[in-house]
């Protein structure tokens, strides 16, 4: 069993409020479990509005396959139009 846990620091530079903050983690978090289903969920800098930070967890029996879902979760979480991933890290046990 190998367990693969991510964290993810963002920034939102044209959000204006933590409601829309909100709106856009809900969307990217939803987006995240429907395809992988893994858990994931806002960690840290919950009240401030234009920082979020994401925590990610998934457990299968292959490393390599959790590392290419990881560099999909990479990629859906980096290319949305509103989000600046400042750093990610992954880490595998």
């Amino acid at each position: 069993m190998v367990v693969a846990i991510g964290t993810f620091e963002m920034h939102f530079p044209e959000v204006h409020s933590l409601k829309e903050k909100r709106q856009i983690l809900r969307s990217l978090i939803d987006r995240v479990k429907a395809k992988f289903n893994a858990s994931i969920a806002e960690v840290a800098n919950n009240d401030l509005w234009q920082r979020g930070t994401i925590g990610v967890a998934m457990v299968a029996n292959d490393r390599l396959l959790l590392q290419q879902m990881a560099q999909k979760i990479d990629d859906i979480l980096g290319d949305h139009s509103q989000v600046e991933v400042i750093d990610n890290y992954w880490d595998y046990i």
